[in-house]
């Protein structure tokens, strides 16, 4: 590494002659102030900056729609959002988690309305986004929650990727949320306000092998989130994508919070608390990264520029060891299922 800097800077001399080290100097101090700017950003944004306040996107008695809504982080969104006066519309694959779920928003909150709609989106059926749309026709929706996701079950190399869990996250994933948007953000543009948050991730942010598919899901959410945004900055309604590290849920199958993992309830508190403001995301245009401790590794990853062919290996590491144990995990329960007969 030093002999390719020493042969730069010799190149450089030999090119600007007598200028080569003021420019050097110069390029320098730049190059510092600016990752000393993004560092304050970065700082401002995740420990002192406030969101914009909810109301700003319909008032009160306005509906929220959560797609994914039954768990996790979808319900905590659903909770919080009525807890804040927004009437809740559910949609999820499994009847009785709404149901029950819309049973405990109403216990909690007397005058909050919900709605339930029971969808598969892996179905991919016409008739479930005809219901929908027959549904919110009349309804103020001023947030919508694109949550609804699935990764791999586990980690797995592309090539042995069975097409029905490939088919199901990019269904899930990139077309459900799609349509969803279609459905909503039409009625947001005519009464010129609106919010739509798309949950992004790690995976997106940085190509995760054997998790291929869902990486690439979640980068091509991160790059349509930023071009609606820009589509629909006109019309008043603010787009942006949600990235997020790990978190305590079924689908990261992490039971245990840690500072760098929080539960849905932390993370879903802080984004809530951050919408609108830029810089979470190391200035990433329509993104935040609202939980501290993501939004500090974000920064790390982009501002500084720590991506590279090492992170990109690590990821690989660490997925086949986490295959290899889920792998064992999976021949034990089923040598016990055996004896068991």
């Amino acid at each position: 590494m030093a002999s390719l800097v020493n042969e730069a800077v010799a190149k450089i001399s030999s090119t600007l002659g007598p200028f080569a080290i003021p420019a050097l100097a110069v390029f320098g101090a730049l190059s510092v102030l600016s990752i000393g700017l993004k560092a304050v950003n970065a700082i401002l944004s995740l420990f002192i900056l406030s969101g914009t306040n909810l109301r700003k996107f319909g008032p009160k008695g306005s509906w929220a729609l959560v797609t994914g809504a039954s768990d996790g982080i979808g319900k905590e969104f659903s909770l919080q959002l009525a807890a804040k006066g927004f009437n809740i519309l559910l949609v999820s694959r499994t009847e009785s988690k709404l149901a029950t779920l819309a049973t405990e928003i109403e216990s909690k909150y007397a005058s909050t309305q919900t709605k339930i709609l029971p969808m598969d989106f892996a179905a991919n059926d016409s008739a479930d986004y005809d219901r929908l749309a027959a549904l919110i026709k009349d309804f103020d929706i001023a947030i919508l929650v694109n949550n609804v996701g699935k990764s791999h079950d586990i980690p797995v190399p592309f090539l042995e990727t069975t097409h029905k869990e490939m088919n199901d996250i990019i269904t899930i994933n990139i077309t459900g949320t799609l349509k969803v948007t279609q459905l909503v953000a039409p009625g947001m543009a005519a009464r010129k306000r609106g919010l739509i948050l798309t949950m992004g991730s790690f995976g997106g942010l940085l190509p995760t092998p054997f998790l291929a598919t869902y990486s690439g899901s979640k980068a091509f959410l991160q790059y349509w989130s930023t071009a609606l945004g820009a589509e629909l900055k006109r019309d008043g309604v603010e787009v942006q994508l949600v990235v997020g590290y790990l978190i305590t849920s079924a689908m990261s199958k992490v039971r245990k919070p840690s500072m760098m993992i929080p539960t849905p309830k932390g993370f879903v508190k802080a984004c809530l608390g951050k919408i609108g403001v830029k810089g979470t995301a190391a200035g990433m245009e329509g993104t935040i990264t609202p939980y501290w401790a993501h939004g500090l590794m974000h920064w790390g990853v982009t501002a500084l520029g720590i991506f590279n062919g090492t992170v990109l290996m690590k990821n690989l590491g660490m997925n086949v060891s986490i295959r290899k144990r889920a792998l064992k995990k999976r021949e034990r329960e089923a040598a016990q299922g055996k004896k068991g007969l």
